[in-house]
């Protein structure tokens, strides 16, 4: 099973979109940031979390040919507005992929999205269908199946969804508050993908301080920091944090 980050760029990527880099050498591929998406792939299946604007690229660059489900973390535009990308999938198999999201999420994605959702005619049948995220999920591998726990936490004044895959690997793009009756879910941990945005307070992400300090009171073996804004650049965050903590990049790939 492998666990692939799509994208890990805050809201509007790096570069942004009028071409401003910020902190970020440009030289360096790793400061090229699409808005965050990731993907669980195993023999069986391809779960997408979340479907960023940046969507196709993404896809194409690591030529993904199915999609089985996707799970979304949460409502806001960076996260799904990618959805329009999943036709292509339905084409395949005329079979409409089954979504899973919180219930603000999906109350969003039906009335922006709706008809994804309702087949309008022929030419236009509905490609997804809703599902409510339930207290587990489930993967299929070719020997084994793989328990997907939801985890809600604050994100601003919205809900948002970590994702914890096989009690291994945490993904928690967008956070500014983890319930502390939630924090057994994160111990032991062999990989924590977490939102750190930038340097100072941020009112719906968490910065490198809160990032580092939630990284220590749980311990996984490595961390991961991911919805970098051009504030980080690469090589400057990675010289100002542990060891067994890295900046994410765009493609980085982990064997679980």
């Amino acid at each position: 099973m492998k666990f692939i980050i799509l994208g890990c760029g805050s809201s509007m990527g790096v570069p942004r979109p009028d071409g401003h880099f910020g902190n970020c050498d440009p030289n360096n591929k790793k400061n090229y940031r699409t808005r965050c998406s990731a993907l669980i792939k195993t023999d069986n299946e391809n779960i997408l979390i979340d479907t960023s604007p940046d969507l196709r690229s993404q896809l194409l660059r690591h030529k993904i040919k199915t999609i089985s489900k996707v799970f979304y973390s949460h409502m806001h535009g960076d996260q799904s507005h990618g959805i329009n990308d999943l036709r292509v999938f339905y084409m395949h198999n005329k079979k409409t992929i089954d979504v899973f999201a919180n219930n603000a999420t999906s109350n969003y994605l039906m009335k922006t999205f709706s008809y994804i959702f309702k087949s309008e005619s022929n030419e236009y049948p509905a490609i997804l269908k809703l599902n409510k995220i339930k207290k587990s999920l489930f993967i299929n591998d070719k020997k084994k199946i793989f328990n997907i726990k939801p985890v809600t936490v604050e994100h601003g004044k919205v809900k948002s969804i970590c994702y914890i895959v096989d009690k291994r690997l945490a993904y928690i793009s967008d956070v500014s508050k983890i319930y502390s009756k939630d924090l057994k879910y994160f111990l032991n941990l062999k990989y924590l993908i977490i939102d750190c945005l930038w340097y100072k307070h941020h009112p719906s992400h968490f910065n490198l301080e809160k990032s580092l300090s939630f990284i220590k009171m749980v311990k996984p073996k490595t961390s991961i920091l991911t919805n970098l804004s051009p504030i980080l650049d690469y090589k400057v965050l990675k010289k100002q944090i542990p060891k067994n903590v890295i900046p994410a990049y765009d493609g980085l790939t982990i064997h679980l």
